[in-house]
């Protein structure tokens, strides 16, 4: 088949490749002075932080990163790390971002298979690289971050350390010349640990990430009110920068020229505060996070009313939104995953229904709208569409221009992510007639008992909505009798009280309502004082399968 001819090009014409440099001209013009903070160490305006990413590539350039080379970021939420957001990817290198909840043997992995040549490391981190570093056999040269002292690094350098990061800024030209070079040059590397074998490698290029950047920040400021981002919000991330670039929001924000303020180490009374004194009125984290802000006892004196949060990583539960909006909070779901760098969809409540407080919420707690540009399906194991009738449900499949191409240095899974041409999620999913995604279970964790599908999605939404429940989450055990069965395992809030009997009796009103079959409701109840969670602060359901998966009611569920 013919295709169609290219434009003409006149040839002095600028062809504008989609670089993450671009995303810094509108701020730079039209909120020059806007503020970043970090902590109470540091306060910059965007001039400052471009005279800053200037420096850094030029400190970069000087202790020998050329393009094409790696360098890797191990820090806490900080300015520092936005400034590595754009100055390394801008001189033609590659941003790893380091997830530091990794065990040191994971985070050797993770530099070595990226290999990476120079590593930018806090302090808090030394002892983690001290242990490590003869396993370390790419990197070429260490940088040492501080927060002792914004300006210059005044302790001496620890052995094998070239340079201090403010140290060799004040020593750097901020005059870097960030030629243009191709917009599919690889941007960013990151590891995703899944639940299963070695991380994995996934990778972005500039286009795609300059690409989800514009739709993100279009779906986002497309809402007339509810879940409406702005220039005049103050954002700051509750997802740690390095996971899924913080789900691309620094880029979004920086991109709108919004006041930015970044937390450092995550601490529930530290953040309230910031959110008290800096005006905080957007974020994004996982459903943990809002709980630990919620449950402390500071947040009873802290003003949330105008603060909107993306909960994502793990669904919203009921109980979480409502307890969120009680306190003012403008909340709803966005969904992606490492892959998908991240996001896919966003829960934002069409206009119409917003009249409907009841109906609003369920919208808020459901996966989303696809933002724009995202080609999502659900199929069946022939990769046939589902009906779009709220009940049938398949594998979610997507296409989008920003999804990882691969895995890094793995061809086997890259090519079972991409099977027919779709990546594939994992997720099973439902549609309804309005365009809702509302996801049902992962696929290895639905599970099947005596022929009927039981969400554990469903489930913990349903036990989340009992008042005495603060955290819930749902695994399958084995069953003699039916192959598997449910098992809550629940934290009850402080001072409240439920057994076994209080929760089945509370799930039973949904059988008679018709939410849930009758097999749904479990046998058994566990009561824990924590659940196990990820590095990146969901529920680890391998972990609590490995832990209660052959429970009985004589090993300890509760009924």
């Amino acid at each position: 088949m013919s295709q169609p001819t290219p434009i003409p090009r006149t040839p002095s014409a600028y062809a504008y490749p989609l670089l993450i440099k671009q995303l810094l001209h509108t701020p730079l013009a039209v909120n020059p002075e806007q503020e970043i903070v970090y902590r109470d160490q540091a306060r910059l305006s965007y001039w400052n932080l471009r005279h800053r990413i200037g420096q850094l590539a030029s400190g970069l350039h000087t202790l020998g990163i050329r393009p094409g080379d790696t360098v890797a970021v191990m820090d806490w939420d900080s300015h520092r790390y936005l400034e590595g957001y754009f100055a390394i990817p801008m001189m033609g290198a590659v941003l790893m971002t380091v997830n530091v909840r990794l065990s040191p043997e994971q985070i050797a992995y993770t530099l070595n298979h990226a290999g990476a040549r120079l590593l930018i490391v806090h302090a808090d981190f030394l002892p983690v690289i001290d242990a490590i570093r003869d396993q370390l056999g790419t990197i070429e040269c260490y940088v040492l971050a501080c927060d002792s002292s914004f300006g210059m690094d005044s302790a001496p350098l620890p052995d094998g350390f070239l340079a201090g990061y403010e140290a060799m800024l004040a020593s750097s030209p901020p005059d870097y010349a960030f030629a243009d070079f191709d917009e599919n040059a690889r941007a960013t590397t990151f590891y995703t640990t899944g639940t299963t074998g070695l991380p994995k490698g996934v990778y972005f290029s500039h286009r795609q990430i300059v690409l989800h950047t514009l739709a993100t920040m279009t779906a986002l400021t497309s809402a007339p009110v509810q879940g409406r981002v702005h220039r005049d919000d103050v954002y700051m991330p509750l997802t740690p920068m390095f996971h899924v670039h913080a789900w691309g929001m620094p880029f979004v924000a920086t991109a709108l020229g919004l006041r930015q303020v970044y937390p450092g180490r995550y601490a529930a009374d530290h953040l309230l505060a910031l959110i008290a004194r800096e005006g905080v009125t957007f974020s994004h984290g996982v459903p943990t996070l809002l709980h630990m802000l919620l449950s402390h006892p500071d947040c009873a004196h802290t003003d949330l009313s105008r603060l909107k949060i993306i909960v994502g990583g793990s669904a919203l539960p009921r109980g979480l939104a409502q307890a969120a909006l009680a306190r003012g909070i403008d909340v709803f779901t966005g969904y992606g995953m490492s892959e998908t760098c991240p996001i896919l969809t966003l829960a934002q409540v069409k206009t119409p229904l917003l009249a409907d407080a009841e109906a609003a919420l369920d919208i808020r707690t459901r996966t989303g709208l696809p933002i724009p540009l995202v080609d999502l399906r659900i199929v069946d194991d022939e990769m046939r569409d589902i009906a779009h009738d709220g009940k049938a449900t398949g594998e979610i499949v997507v296409r989008a221009p920003w999804l990882t191409q691969g895995y890094l240095g793995n061809a086997a899974e890259s090519e079972h992510l991409w099977a027919g041409g779709y990546l594939h999620t994992g997720d099973i999913g439902a549609i309804d007639s309005d365009g809702y995604l509302q996801v049902t279970d992962r696929i290895k964790d639905v599970i099947k008992s005596g022929g009927e599908w039981v969400s554990s999605l469903e489930l913990e939404d349903l036990i989340s909505r009992h008042a005495a429940v603060s955290e819930v989450a749902v695994i399958g055990i084995k069953d003699a009798r039916w192959g598997e069965r449910p098992l809550p395992v629940i934290v009850l809030r402080p001072g409240q009280a439920a057994d076994a009997a209080a929760i089945r009796t509370h799930l039973h009103e949904y059988v008679r309502r018709g939410a849930i079959s009758r097999y749904a409701v479990p046998d058994h109840v566990l009561f824990v004082e924590a659940i196990e969670k990820t590095s990146v602060g969901k529920i680890n359901k391998r972990l609590l399968r490995e832990k209660y998966g052959a429970v009985s009611p004589a090993g300890g569920a509760n009924g």
